[in-house]
């Protein structure tokens, strides 16, 4: 089976290292344009495009991405509680045709409910999901070309109609990632792809089971993926080397900062996330080669797949096992880990191709030829 490996936009900002250091990176269009055009390369699926108030915004930066992508798919951030459905649906079938079919769409319900606040939405944990539930009722209707009339708790419209037609029918598939009940309930009445943060095998197999039984009683099946950040580096020496490299500026201060602020959200997935790791720094590899350091200050997916190309792709197939058909995968800095992990990992992947001219004699000089003959 193929699997289809996607890679992360960093439009909030990237970085060599966790903490405050002299190697960030401000997200500047023309960054996520490099990042996107080396995925695009390199024969990455898609790229993810997140959402939030320290992000640029993901609708402008995918139509940004239009002109100088051909065949990757962008996996865009659709926050529910934001946008108005119908006005949502002209713009999810206008950048479906600017990208020639090439848009897939995130649900994102939830996050932190103060930075929701600040944005002027005022809902607990599980209105948020009813919200989405009534927004993904009526957004699906709208892709059928009728008039719409719904009254809900939340979403009340009069023959709407969306009078653009995407280039996918019915409509752009659409993603989405949580961990409570309320989520898994949404994946299985409305989602295609259900996706998980980077849990431990035996707890991503519970939840793609429970998103399985709820949406065969819809009669329904649903696609499934992870999402991992990964370090892989042609040894595991090396591999564990970086992993420490990269929260080695970290101080206790920062850890304990980001996780009292993530204590204070309702998001289960994020709760989830901090238990893996208590803050600790040893108690880190929570399953084999599976890294929580991330989490320790990076809100939302916090583990990472730590290894030698080997390993790394042996984990990757123990979760294609369980059912994931698609992994959403980041690396610092994102540029330079497109890169290695392409040209490491994705030789070892069924349906990716090598992107190395692995053994021919390279320089780097203008007689590489002669250079080659000789050997």
């Amino acid at each position: 089976m193929s699997l289809d490996i996607f890679w992360f936009l960093p439009t909030s900002g990237d970085t060599r290292y966790l903490g405050k250091s002299d190697s960030g990176r401000a997200p500047s269009n023309a960054y996520m344009r490099q990042i996107a055009v080396a995925a695009e390369e390199l024969g990455y699926d898609g790229l993810l495009i997140p959402t939030g108030s320290s992000c640029l915004d993901p609708w402008v930066t995918a139509a940004s991405l239009a002109p100088v992508t051909r065949r990757i798919k962008l996996l865009v951030a659709l926050r529910t509680s934001l946008g108005n459905v119908t006005a949502t649906a002209r713009q999810a079938a206008t950048l479906d045709e600017a990208l020639g079919g090439r848009l897939l769409l995130n649900v994102v319900p939830g996050g932190d409910a103060a930075e929701l606040a600040a944005d002027g939405i005022f809902l607990s944990h599980d209105e948020r999901y009813a919200h989405a539930s009534e927004f993904l009722t009526v957004w699906r209707k709208l892709f059928e070309g009728e008039p719409v009339d719904f009254d809900g708790q939340h979403i009340r419209v009069e023959k709407a109609r969306n009078f653009l037609a995407p280039v996918q029918k019915p409509h752009p598939p659409l993603y989405f990632g949580g961990s409570s009940p309320a989520a898994h309930e949404i994946a299985a009445e409305h989602i295609d792809t259900y996706l998980t943060w980077g849990e431990p095998p035996a707890a991503v197999a519970e939840k793609f089971a429970d998103v399985r039984e709820r949406a065969a009683r819809h009669g329904r099946t649903v696609r499934f993926g992870v999402r991992l950040h990964v370090i892989v580096r042609e040894t595991n020496e090396e591999a564990w080397a970086a992993a420490d490299a990269l929260i080695s500026k970290l101080t206790d201060e920062d850890i304990a900062r980001a996780q009292q602020n993530f204590a204070s959200m309702d998001s289960v997935g994020q709760r989830r996330m901090a238990e893996l790791h208590g803050g600790r720094r040893d108690q880190l590899e929570i399953s084999p080669n599976l890294w929580a350091g991330v989490g320790l200050v990076r809100g939302g997916a916090g583990t990472a797949l730590v290894g030698d190309p080997a390993t790394v792709a042996a984990r990757l197939r123990e979760y294609a096992d369980l059912g994931a058909e698609r992994f959403v995968l980041s690396g610092y800095p994102h540029l330079e880990e497109a890169w290695r992990f392409a040209e490491l990992v994705f030789p070892l992947l069924p349906g990716k191709k090598a992107v190395t001219t692995a053994g021919n004699v390279q320089t780097g000089g203008a007689f590489d030829v002669r250079a080659a003959a000789s050997s």
